[in-house]
């Protein structure tokens, strides 16, 4: 077996991947300027913003988001001045839905001191990894201070996927009920729920609970194991949730690999191919940001067999695609 694929040949892959696509419109360059001059187009997932990304409504909520979200977990949590050119640029595009969470470091702060100027232009949400009421009300006032805003479009309680830490959040004094006060008091528009492994247990709790969003992992090597594709998007979709996936290149790129998924093209047209209302993807640059923001534009539903040949071809390390399944 091929080990990972490097940065330089990832990004060398995911090129060529969308090279056919952008011929007709004269490359890469003249796709970004299309987007920038808000030449939009739409296709059979719903209407395209002035930018041109295409948007989805996001479940019940009515909220129309980019197909792409930006994740705040890789380099907007590292330098201001990096993760400010990311964020100006991911607005300008047309990336609005904007992830981020009170554990990833600076990236709160790095995000709010552009959405101070910028912030009717974004669908923001954070996390809550406290379980506790008081604590996650501490925690919620921190964000808003470091987002500089005084409200958050969407609010989540952080990576639940046990029965132990759901009696903890559900009880009497538990991050549920600060989440479901937020909401009343308009603090926050709507509340969700963050899951990365555990899929039965995360579908049984869509089932039972009123939550307007859900934030779930989901790949190309998802049907191997632990499946959030068969026992929780399903029940996501039935109650009309919105649906915001994640792990889309698994982890600092560990999906691509010469014999499995290849290109950010083929990664992010799995995810984009089932019912999921944006898929967040971290980036390492602006250059990285407009790659993916264009293959996301391009975007064409695949076949049940281009699905399956995607999935095939994870087989053989699917272990290593679905390692947060298994260590976290």
């Amino acid at each position: 077996m091929s080990g990972p694929i490097s940065r330089r040949s990832f990004l060398k892959h995911s090129a060529l991947g969308i090279g056919t696509g952008l011929a007709a419109a004269g490359g890469f360059p003249q796709l970004l300027r299309a987007l920038d001059l808000g030449q939009g187009r739409r296709n059979a997932d719903g209407g395209s913003g002035a930018s041109g990304l295409p948007k989805r409504v996001l479940g019940r909520t009515g909220e129309e988001v980019g197909v792409l979200g930006l994740g705040g977990a890789i380099a907007v949590a590292e330098d201001r001045e990096r993760a400010a050119a990311i964020v100006e640029r991911a607005l300008d595009l047309g990336v609005n839905y904007i992830d981020t969470a009170a554990q990833y470091g600076p990236s709160e702060a790095n995000i709010g001191a552009v959405l101070k100027n910028r912030r009717a232009e974004a669908f923001l949400a954070s996390k809550t990894h406290d379980r506790s009421y008081d604590g996650t009300m501490r925690l919620f006032e921190r964000s808003l201070e470091r987002l500089q805003t005084d409200y958050l479009d969407l609010y989540q309680l952080h990576a639940i996927h046990t029965e132990a830490t759901w009696a903890t959040v559900k009880d009497a004094g538990g991050a549920l009920a600060a989440v479901r006060r937020l909401r009343e008091e308009g603090a926050v528009r709507y509340i969700g729920i963050s899951g990365h492994k555990n899929s039965p247990f995360l579908g049984k709790l869509l089932e039972e609970e009123p939550f307007d969003c859900v934030l779930l992992s989901l790949n190309a090597g998802d049907r191997h194991y632990d499946s959030m594709i068969e026992n929780a998007l399903p029940v996501a979709e039935r109650r009309e949730l919105g649906v915001i996936a994640m792990k889309v290149a698994s982890y600092d790129g560990r999906i691509f690999r010469e014999d499995g998924v290849r290109s950010m093209r083929e990664a992010l047209g799995y995810v984009l191919s089932f019912p999921v209302s944006t898929a967040i993807v971290g980036v390492s640059s602006v250059a990285e940001l407009e790659e993916n923001v264009a293959i996301a534009t391009e975007h064409e539903r695949l076949s049940e067999g281009e699905l399956a040949k995607l999935e095939q071809r994870t087989a053989a390390y699917q272990r290593e695609v679905n390692f947060f399944k298994h260590d976290w």
